[in-house]
């Protein structure tokens, strides 16, 4: 029998599977009051079928948090919290509150002028701001607000409550010695920094009883040079299980600061499901495994495995809401997995507007963008099958109309094979072949091989057609480009190229940096070969790093403007520079370009003129629309629109969000 859909017990509480929607900071609240789009965005993932979910993180105070937070500090916001709980009951889910207090992490210009608290007066490398310490009073206060707040969760009716204890909000900065520096009974010593939290977890089980689920989300290992590994907050979930009433622990690893990425493309599904082994190894309550498990496949694998009871699916039902339903009824084909590009969820809470998702456009629209079917289908024409086409032709075909899409190439996907080719970022073709799969159950026309001209239109006559006939790659006026080992930044990640030992890019945008990582992994060990030296002790580790970081070809990349990476996202960015100095990618910023010969490149950087060697050249200077068809269709005077690249070069999140809009919109 499937290990993912067997019920579990949570204290009194019965789940009806393993899959656990963890709590995820949405932007979505309005003066901490529950906006009816955090009731759509919940009803829908628990119709979708997860067994329990969380909301959150709510705040325990005014300090806590901003008030884009669900707030759970005031009866005031206790009406909104029950109809969201209701919500998430009536969809066949356990529901269950997380809270939270941010601590050295909140920012005071979000809490009117508010300082933020933490147990030492230690600045916040996020925030750029020194927290105030908290006074001995104020920790009693706040474990009282835990306290009620954890009270105030159970009166709304839901069937658990669950506090965060990790990702450096405030009770891991009392557990750890980066964050701690105090003096006094909540300071020094392990058996002191874990006090506050212990205390927090005491108050909170005398308040709600001894039959009401209690859990904790905590780290197995917070990733923070000087901070704590597994020996210490193992035991403190030990301790938790053991001696405080907890019962259950998710487990998860890293700080918001920590330089180990966690949620990013390239980090391996299931890699950290070992932490919440290291938990389940000394406990005896169940125990919940956490990040970049994005399919059903990995979480029962992991399950079987003895690392965890149960397995926390957080942007994976972003991406699709209904994917424990298709995994119960044997359509995993179907699902239409996260492939961590953060673009929708991580970098849209950076500009402070609410979570999207590149995969799933109907993600925090459950309602605003509702698709109706149409009193008066049409005949819809769909020129180009990248992600912007195909996402319009799922979205025109869901309305009701006829709509076929052309594709001149031989498969569909467009520039998410581009997006994909560099390593570690190979999710982006799991999503061209999911979208390819949506189309054919939503039996979409499909024409592939097949270049769309007037005769074509002429013959077929559209009410509709949408243009996304994507772009194409530019070359830059330098003397030399045409030479015969100059080549295009999309040939090399497409492999069509080969290249010489010493390369130069081109351009440092997206595609440069991309293209410079994908260069720079040729000739380095894979992970199996890696892992078969370290097991036989065949090299020491030392050498072993130097063997999967530093390749065979020589890579240098050139950017006329002072920073690189422009179009990359901020989750994603510092992941990509740290990787390239892994690598050792020579990077010239403010560097122009002058004339390529045969054997170098010569570029000016200020007033210095200097030559690169170099093998082969690689441009990456950017790529223009192609919607050559625009003036025909303009002409004959059908209704049409330019959508995706065709209409601007933007991302892959941008193109699947325009196309979505077009095609709901016919």
């Amino acid at each position: 029998m499937d290990p993912l859909f067997q019920p579990i017990k949570i204290n009194q509480m019965e789940v009806k599977n393993r899959i656990y929607l963890p709590a995820m900071h949405l932007n979505m609240a309005v003066d901490f009051l529950v906006t009816d789009q955090i009731v759509d965005f919940y009803a829908e993932r628990a119709k979708g079928g997860a067994g329990m979910i969380a909301v959150g993180n709510a705040t325990v105070n005014e300090v806590a948090g901003n008030s884009m937070y669900i707030g759970a500090h005031k009866d005031e916001f206790m009406p909104g919290l029950t109809r969201l709980s209701k919500a998430i009951q009536d969809g066949g889910a356990r529901s269950v509150v997380q809270l939270n207090h941010a601590g050295r992490y909140s920012h005071s210009f979000m809490m009117n002028g508010k300082m933020p608290v933490a147990p030492s007066a230690i600045p916040s490398r996020m925030t750029r701001e020194t927290p105030e310490a908290l006074t001995l009073e104020g920790i009693k206060q706040t474990i009282a607000d835990f306290a009620e707040s954890a009270e105030r969760v159970k009166k709304c009716g839901y069937d658990a409550v669950e506090v965060l204890s990790g990702t450096g909000y405030l009770i891991s900065e009392f557990l750890s010695p980066v964050t701690n520096a105090r003096d006094d009974e909540y300071g020094g010593s392990f058996e002191n920094r874990i006090r506050f939290g212990v205390e927090i977890m005491k108050a909170i089980r005398e308040k709600v009883g001894p039959d009401y689920p209690v859990m904790v989300r905590l780290d197995n290992n917070d990733f923070m040079e000087g901070g704590q590994r597994a020996d210490e907050l193992t035991e403190y979930a030990r301790i938790l299980a053991e001696e405080c009433g907890v019962d259950a622990l998710c487990v998860k690893g890293n700080w918001h600061e920590a330089r180990v990425p966690q949620m990013t493309t390239n980090v391996p599904r299931g890699t950290y499901a070992y932490l919440a082994k290291n938990v389940k190894d000394v406990v005896d309550v169940p125990v919940i495994a956490s990040h970049r498990i994005h399919s059903p496949e990995v979480a029962r694998q992991i399950i079987r495995d003895g690392f965890c009871d149960m397995v926390a699916f957080g942007r994976a039902l972003i991406a699709d809401p209904y994917m424990p339903e298709k995994a119960r009824t044997g359509r995993e084909n179907e699902i239409v997995q996260c492939i961590a590009c953060c673009q929708g969820c991580f970098d849209s809470l950076f500009q402070l507007q609410h979570v999207k998702c590149m995969c799933n456009p109907k993600a925090g629209y459950e309602s605003s963008k509702a698709i109706e079917k149409t009193a008066s289908p049409k005949k819809v024409m769909i020129i180009g099958g990248g992600p912007a086409g195909m996402t319009a032709a799922l979205a025109a075909k869901e309305k009701g109309h006829d709509v076929t899409l052309y594709e001149k190439g031989g498969k569909l996907g467009g520039q998410l094979y581009l997006a994909g080719a560099p390593h570690g970022r190979e999710e982006f073709v799991e999503l061209a072949k999911d979208l390819t799969t949506q189309l054919k159950l939503a039996k979409v026309d499909v024409k592939l091989n097949t270049a769309v001209d007037e005769a074509l239109i002429d013959q077929e006559k559209p009410d509709v057609v949408l243009l996304a006939t994507g772009a194409e790659p530019v070359a830059p006026p330098i003397p030399g480009v045409d030479q015969p080992h100059v080549v295009q930044a999309w040939d090399v990640l497409l492999d069509k190229v080969s290249v010489g030992k010493k390369v130069v890019v081109i351009g440092g945008g997206a595609v440069g940096v991309e293209t410079a990582m994908h260069l720079s992994e040729i000739g380095t060990l894979s992970g199996d070969a890696i892992k078969f030296l370290l097991v036989n002790q065949a090299e020491t580790p030392e050498a072993l790093y130097k063997l999967a970081t530093q390749g065979t070809v020589d890579v240098t990349l050139i950017e006329m403007l002072d920073k690189i990476g422009a179009g990359i996202g901020k989750s994603t960015k510092w992941v990509m520079h740290q990787d390239m100095g892994r690598q050792r990618i020579s990077i010239s910023t403010g560097t122009k370009a002058l004339e390529i010969t045969p054997t170098e490149i010569k570029v000016q950087t200020g007033e210095e003129v200097y030559a690169i060697p170099a093998d082969t050249v690689v441009l990456a200077a950017g790529a223009k629309p192609v919607n050559g068809l625009a003036e025909t269709l303009k002409a004959k005077g059908i209704d049409f629109q330019v959508i995706g690249d065709a209409n601007g070069i933007a991302l892959a999140f941008d193109a699947v969000h325009n196309g979505f809009d077009a095609g709901r919109n016919i």
